[in-house]
Parts: structure tokens; C-alpha cells; sequence
């Protein structure tokens, strides 16, 4: 039987690169279309401002201009009730506003129809509506939107209303901290609906070192459309963690698309109620399997690595000549602590959301074996300070150290990072 060979003639080699060349092209065209273009949502500032939205207010005047200054006014006042607020005049409400958002609005040469959100600056109406200010914060929490709809389920491969809704949520004073990617370039490709099935703590854990986070949320919404231009159902599933434990869910209905971004910006507002309460019953923890320091490793291993490390401390700290044996079941010289470690000055940044975090953190620090001193360097309530800790030995054993007090710990550019 003869084989089949085929004529690579110099003709045909240069036709069979062409081909290559254009396919090689076109993946590579395909690549960059993944994660190019009109990508991404940034999110809001956070801010511990108090706001207040879907604000329905219809009035006249005798001119568009006057209508819809009566109409904010009128807003204002109406948001100051809806938080609760006690009788003041109209003048002094104002005061407090720092911004009004204008969520739709049709103005017409003697009326005004509009659904606002009214933005009251918190250090000014906090006290009148006995504001605590303190409250309890979450680990950071990497937030996975996901929209079901007409088939199809996306996070952030492309812009969608239920990632703008969540893009555009004020979650300054809030208890979660919300890590919300932007959903551009290699976002669109590494968080994609497929991911939040994956179990791998492995793949979670490079995931969440990437953005900064302890563990993830995943706020679900499956859109029905009933009959085109007809009423928009939506159900609402709230889950977390690398396992999707379930937390709660519910239901909305909006009458028509045109009303579909406002449902789901209402919405979001009760995602946060329910993980909100979800953290205050403690359900809302970083799951201790993640975190490359909670890898275990076998009691007996760890004796061997124990009795290793202790009779390579004992030999180091034996005089000069002196052979330390240490015979087979023994247990193991206890190692002698030096009698001048060198001590060095390092940078430990650490959350700060309120001022019980600050005191609680320098605590926890002070009382970790090693420590001499530490001191604030930088403080910024409601985000990252930074202490100058003085420590008995290196930047490695110092992390250990702090992990061992129970701080999840990472190291970059010789610079600590701690989070409870």
C-alpha cells in the first residue's frame, strides 16, 4: 500500500504559510476583541454620605425653570421623612443636601415629573437623625454580579444594567466592604459566569490576591420578560463564599423596560440589607479554607519540621565548637531565645473603617511576641493607615507572627498588609 504524500512544492509551502499567517491573525484578532472596546463600568467613590433615592415628585409652575426648583425643594423634603427625620423647615433641610440625582425627569413649559435621589451630608443630619457612625465592617468582599436574561447569563464580559446598577450603588455607609471590579480589559475574561461554579480554593485564591479581597459575594438576578413591552420580572439570589452557600431571595416586578433600571438599583439596596444582617448573625465570614496561609499540613510532618527548626536553633545558639546531639525519639531542645535579636522598623498597613478598628488592630499588634512598639504612622478612618511596628527579627517572621494572631497577612514591595 503506497502512502499519500502531498506535492509541498515551493508554491504550495508559500500558499500553506499564507494560511497559517491568516489564521494565526485571526485568533489574535479574536483575542483582542475579547477584551477590547466599549468595556467596564468604574464604580462611584464610596462615600459615608446618606442617600436617598426614587424620590417621585409632579408640580407646577409658571415656568420650567420654577417648576423644577419646587420640584427638588419638594424632593428634600420628602427624603428627609423617608429617613426618618424630624420636622424642619424646608430652608434647613436644604442645608444638609449635598447633591440631588436626577434619575428620570420630563419637563414641560408648566409642570415638572421627575423620580430624583437626594444626597444629605451625613456629619450635618447624622446627629438630628441619631447616626451612630460606628458600625461593624466586613472582610473586603469581591462582588460577582450576575444577570440571567433571554437565555443568557453574563457578570462582566459585557456592560450590562444589573453591573451598572451595582457600579453606580453608594456603598459608603454601608457595613459590606464591596470590592467592585470595572469589568475592563482582562476583567471581561478572567470574571465571566462560568467562574462562579468553579470550587478550586487554589484558583480562588489567585483570584482574590488579585483584587485584594477575602473571600467573594455573588447577587443574582434572573430577568422574565412577560410579552415584549410588558411587565419585566425578576428574581433575586443572594450567595456567597467559593462553595455559592445560599443566604436569602426575593422577588421584584417592574412594569415595562424603560423601568427595569430603577427596580434593579432598588435592588441593590436590599442585597445590602441582606448581607448586611447576614454579617451581624456572623453567616458572613471569609471561609477559612482560603488563604494560602491555611494550607494544613499533617501532624506528623509537622513534628519533623518542628524538631528540625528547634535543633537548628538550639546548634546555632551553642557555643562555637560545640555539636548539639539530640538522639533519635528524644524530644527536641527547646530553643534558647537570642539575648540582643536585632530589632528593625517595618510599615504595617491596616483597615481602618472606624476608630475601634485602629485601637483594636495597634492591641492585637502590640500583644504579638516580637514586638517592641507600635505606633500610627497614617491614619485614614474609613480606609487604609498605616503603623510603624518595631519587631525582634525580619519581615518573614514578623507576618508569621501576626498570622498567628489571626490576622490574614500579605507581603508586597516590603510592605505588610494585615486584614482580620
Amino acid at each position: 500500500m503506497t502512502a499519500l504524500t502531498l506535492p509541498f512544492t515551493p508554491p504550495a509551502r508559500r500558499l500553506l504559510a499564507v494560511v497559517l499567517g491568516g489564521v494565526a491573525l485571526a485568533l489574535a484578532a479574536a483575542l483582542i476583541a475579547q477584551v477590547s472596546g466599549d468595556r467596564g463600568i468604574p464604580p462611584v467613590a464610596a462615600t459615608q454620605d446618606i442617600s436617598v433615592g426614587g424620590i417621585d415628585v409632579d408640580v407646577v409652575g409658571k415656568t420650567p425653570e420654577e417648576a423644577r426648583e419646587a420640584g427638588w425643594q419638594q424632593a428634600e423634603v420628602k427624603a428627609w421623612k423617608k429617613v426618618g427625620g424630624p420636622d424642619l423647615p424646608q430652608g434647613q433641610i436644604e442645608s444638609m443636601v449635598t447633591a440631588v440625582l436626577i434619575q428620570q425627569e420630563r419637563v414641560g413649559p408648566h409642570r415638572y415629573v421627575a423620580t430624583l435621589g437626594v444626597v444629605f451630608d451625613r456629619k450635618r443630619a447624622g446627629a438630628l437623625l441619631g447616626a451612630a457612625g460606628e458600625q461593624a465592617h466586613s472582610a473586603p468582599m469581591l462582588t460577582l454580579p450576575v444577570l440571567i436574561s433571554d437565555g443568557t447569563q453574563t457578570m462582566y464580559e459585557v456592560r450590562n444594567p444589573w453591573q451598572r446598577a451595582w457600579a453606580e450603588f453608594q456603598s459608603g455607609a454601608s457595613a459590606i466592604d464591596y470590592v467592585r471590579p470595572v469589568g475592563a480589559g482582562g476583567d471581561s475574561l478572567l470574571l465571566t459566569y462560568g467562574q462562579v461554579d468553579r470550587r478550586s480554593r487554589a484558583w480562588w485564591n489567585n483570584i482574590l490576591d488579585s483584587y485584594g479581597a477575602s473571600d467573594i459575594i455573588v447577587p443574582i438576578v434572573h430577568l422574565e420578560r412577560q410579552w415584549p413591552g410588558g411587565p419585566v420580572k425578576g428574581t433575586f439570589i443572594a450567595r456567597y463564599g467559593p462553595d455559592s452557600t445560599y443566604l436569602d431571595q426575593f422577588a421584584m416586578t417592574a412594569p415595562n423596560d424603560q423601568a427595569v433600571p430603577q427596580m434593579l438599583a432598588q435592588a441593590v439596596q436590599r442585597f445590602d440589607q441582606i448581607f448586611g444582617q447576614a454579617l451581624a448573625d456572623g453567616r458572613l465570614r471569609p471561609d477559612p479554607t482560603l488563604g494560602h496561609e491555611n494550607i494544613q499540613v499533617s501532624p506528623q510532618i509537622q513534628a519533623l519540621i518542628n524538631a528540625a527548626q528547634a535543633q537548628e536553633a538550639a546548634a546555632a545558639a551553642a557555643p562555637e565548637g560545640q555539636t548539639v546531639v539530640t538522639a533519635p525519639g528524644a524530644p527536641a531542645p527547646s530553643a534558647a531565645p537570642s539575648p540582643a535579636a536585632q530589632a528593625s522598623a517595618f510599615d504595617v498597613e491596616f483597615v481602618t473603617p472606624n476608630g475601634a478598628a485602629v485601637d483594636s488592630s495597634l492591641a492585637a499588634v502590640r500583644g504579638t511576641p516580637g514586638v517592641r512598639a507600635a505606633a500610627t504612622s497614617s491614619l485614614a478612618i474609613g480606609g487604609i493607615s498605616v503603623m510603624r511596628v518595631t519587631y525582634a527579627g525580619d519581615a518573614d517572621a514578623l507576618a508569621a507572627s501576626l498570622r498567628a494572631r489571626g490576622f490574614q497577612v500579605s507581603q508586597s514591595g516590603g510592605v505588610i498588609v494585615i486584614r482580620r
